[in-house]
């Protein structure tokens, strides 16, 4: 049923949008320059380290995002308690957040410490000894900063959820600067290779943790944390934020399994030779993922932003304004996305040499870079910008049933069938076009179900 409590005037004005999207912007382009800038300066010490530390990276990658799942919940219901002008209940909601993702990256870490060989066996089968001895020491000191990555993503959800980005920006670039500063010294000064990779990443989160902390905790925000050594849960907030963050952490969750089947099987690939040129593949998949990342920077910005543009048109009860922005903002995703990609279908043959690839690693990135780029013009933002919109508005049971399926039948059954010699033999271009399918049911679906309307259906709180 359409709710008939509309505001007088819009929630959000244009400069609203503006200022909450490019500091978004900014903000992903610094991690994911960062994350490039990680992965080239590892390259020096090896295509072994270089396709150890990106399996772990697929792995934290996985975490990461159950620790975003869990703040969007919190951002939804913040930003939701926000639409309905009850920021008490706001500042409540903000807390129980901090309590949920501490909590579960705790238990995270424990696992990831005791089992990471075990997880890592399981996960990517028989790999070289030197790409698993670079693995196991990267594992052991990203898992160490998982409660700081957790608390960092709840504080930036809590200010993206009250329309300020800028913190959670400024944030991002000092810490980023951190990891550079560090990495660079370790990797470069004293040939530490991946540990000096973690160590860097570890120190970075750690300042994340402890800046962010500090800023949440003011009185004078709209929303703000007070006594957090005092615990006081509740569980009917509690609820209503795993109502959004279980759902959505499932739907990552899956997700990243997903791709880690899929890398396992990249890992699998018989170049012509032996383990060495095995190790070709994954490098060149590591950094096919680690550029196409920056494409969809605008893409993710709009996203996060939904959540706080529709989670508040939500909590007000102006389902017409929610729409009015959905279409908006979507248009701002196809056309920032549509210049980025341009860009790099035709600097990809200028870009990839800069990872210091073998001749053949580096053919086999252009070519899965140049069909990334015409696929994720047409499809990404459908696929992954707009169900942020439904979910906000509580909608997230939808997104995590057809994200699975979509997971498991395209990218995982076909990339099986369109991959290996035993297949059609596509290799890791196989792998790549069996996720673009994955990304055309996702968008058909997403595009259904927001037209469709019954996304407004839905209570959070």
């Amino acid at each position: 049923m359409e709710s008939t409590a509309q505001t007088a005037k819009p929630l959000f004005t244009n400069r609203d949008l503006t200022r909450l999207m490019i500091p978004l912007v900014i903000e992903q382009l610094l991690l994911m320059t960062v994350g490039m800038a990680d992965t080239m300066m590892v390259t020096t010490a090896g295509e072994a380290v270089v396709s150890g530390v990106s399996l772990v990276d697929g792995i934290n990658i996985l975490i990461i995002n159950i620790f975003s799942a869990l703040s969007t919940g919190g951002a939804v219901v913040v930003a939701q308690y926000l639409g309905r002008r009850e920021p008490e209940n706001a500042r409540s909601a903000a807390k129980q957040l901090l309590y949920v993702a501490l909590l579960a990256a705790l238990f995270l870490m424990g696992a990831a410490l005791l089992f990471r060989e075990h997880i890592l066996r399981l996960l990517f089968g028989s790999i070289s000894q030197e790409v698993m001895d670079s693995a196991l020491i990267y594992f052991l000191l990203t898992a160490a900063a998982y409660p700081f990555i957790a608390i960092y993503n709840a504080g930036a959800a809590l200010f993206r959820a009250m329309g300020n980005s800028k913190v959670s920006m400024v944030n991002s670039l000092i810490v980023n600067l951190i990891n550079i500063a560090v990495n660079a010294v370790l990797i470069y000064g004293f040939g530490m290779g991946a540990a000096g990779a973690g160590i860097g990443t570890l120190v970075s989160r750690i300042a994340a943790a402890v800046i962010i902390g500090m800023m949440i905790t003011r009185p004078s925000l709209q929303v703000y944390v007070e006594d957090l050594f005092r615990p006081n849960l509740q569980w009917r907030t509690v609820k209503a934020i795993l109502g959004i963050g279980i759902p959505a952490g499932i739907e990552n969750g899956m997700f990243q399994i997903g791709k880690l089947l899929v890398l396992r099987l990249v890992t699998s690939f018989d170049l012509g030779v032996n383990l060495a040129i095995q190790g070709s593949a994954v490098a060149a998949n590591a950094i096919c993922n680690s550029v196409a990342s920056c494409i969809n920077v605008p893409g993710q910005a709009v996203g996060l932003s939904m959540v706080t543009v529709i989670g508040q048109c939500m909590g007000a009860g102006d389902h017409e304004q929610a729409v009015g922005y959905t279409k908006k903002l979507m248009k701002v995703a196809y056309l920032s996305m549509g210049l980025s990609c341009l860009c790099l279908f035709l600097a990809a043959p200028v870009l990839v040499p800069l990872f210091n690839l073998t001749t053949s690693t580096a053919a086999i990135a252009i070519q899965v870079l140049r069909w990334c780029a015409v696929f994720t013009i047409v499809f990404w933002p459908m696929a992954f910008t707009l169900p942020n919109a439904l979910r906000a508005a509580g909608d997230a049971k939808f997104t995590m049933v057809v994200s699975m399926l979509s997971m498991w039948i395209c990218r995982i059954g076909m990339s099986y069938l369109l991959g290996p010699v035993q297949g059609l033999g596509m290799g890791l271009l196989g792998v790549w076009v069996a996720m673009f399918c994955d990304w055309v049911v996702r968008a058909a679906l997403f595009l259904t179900r927001f037209l469709r309307g019954k996304w407004k259906e839905h209570q959070v709180i």
